[in-house]
């Protein structure tokens, strides 16, 4: 069975209540074993089964999240040669426009050599912390999709 990774960072009720929106979309493929974890809880031999990864991160001061960015310095030259070629798709929760966070995340995706199965979705517009509706159906399609081409073998 393939196994779908999602790793989330979720500082926030908001952030939270978003993941879980991803993760139930995305369980609606039984065909597929999904993992979701903190970035803190991440290791490189939790890559290994990975057939696929969906990334979640807050946009902090224009960059990733620290969480994001402290998992990737941990991880990166262990699964360098081992994971290259693995699908994923980013989600940047943005206060401000998300591309600092984005070109951050996709520079060092790059350097792994993962191919970007889904374009890059940026939730922003958020108003005194309340989400809107449009982000839960943005990630219900995004979860959905991803792990349906996952399933299938498209991606």
């Amino acid at each position: 069975m393939k196994q779908l990774l999602i790793i989330a960072h979720c500082p926030s009720p908001n952030s939270v209540e978003l993941t879980e929106t991803l993760s139930r979309s995305a369980h609606k493929e039984d065909r597929l074993k999904i993992r979701v974890m903190s970035p803190f809880d991440v290791n490189p031999a939790t890559f290994l089964p990975a057939d696929g990864v969906i990334l979640f991160t807050t946009e902090n001061f224009g960059y990733m999240s620290g969480a994001l960015k402290d998992m990737f310095d941990r991880c990166y030259y262990p699964i360098i040669d081992d994971k290259r070629g693995l699908p994923y798709a980013l989600i940047v929760k943005a206060g401000k426009d998300g591309t600092g966070a984005r070109r951050s995340c996709e520079s060092i995706i790059k350097g792994l050599g993962w191919v970007k199965a889904q374009e890059t979705l940026i939730l922003k517009g958020e108003c005194k912390g309340q989400l809107k509706d449009s982000f839960h159906d943005q990630l219900e399609e995004l979860g959905e999709g991803f792990a349906v081409a996952l399933a299938e073998g498209i991606i």
